[in-house]
């Protein structure tokens, strides 16, 4: 109830405790303690209500938090697999040329081997 006291005037406590000053032509009073007790009823359903929604929406505040977190890991994980994928691709390129060159290096020295021999 500490989100809503400066809107709310009334506690079921405060309409439980409320007297009326009686007078010679005033109300009956067994009609209006019954109209109170109902009132008093609607309030504290009203306070279970707004307390069970004041958690819900906590709770989902903490999800939504939780799945923020996620969508930033997740993002973070992509362009770290993207960013390895691209240095890998580059790798792959170095490798290959390497190996070309390797191939060059020992095939030419064959052949400039058996060009010796001969």
């Amino acid at each position: 109830m500490n989100m809503y006291q400066n809107k709310i005037k009334l506690t079921p406590q405060d309409i439980l405790e409320k007297n009326f000053k009686i007078d010679t032509r005033g109300y009956r009073l067994k009609e209006v303690d019954q109209f109170l007790d109902d009132i008093i009823g609607d309030y504290e359903q009203f306070l279970e209500i707004i307390n069970n929604l004041e958690k819900e929406k906590a709770d989902l505040l903490a999800e939504i938090m939780n799945l923020k977190q996620e969508l930033r890991n997740s993002k973070l994980s992509v362009e770290a697999a993207s960013n390895s994928r691209s240095a890998g691709e580059v790798t792959n390129i170095d490798i290959m040329r390497r190996l070309s060159q390797l191939e060059k290096m020992v095939y030419g020295s064959r052949t400039s081997n058996e060009n010796d021999d001969n």
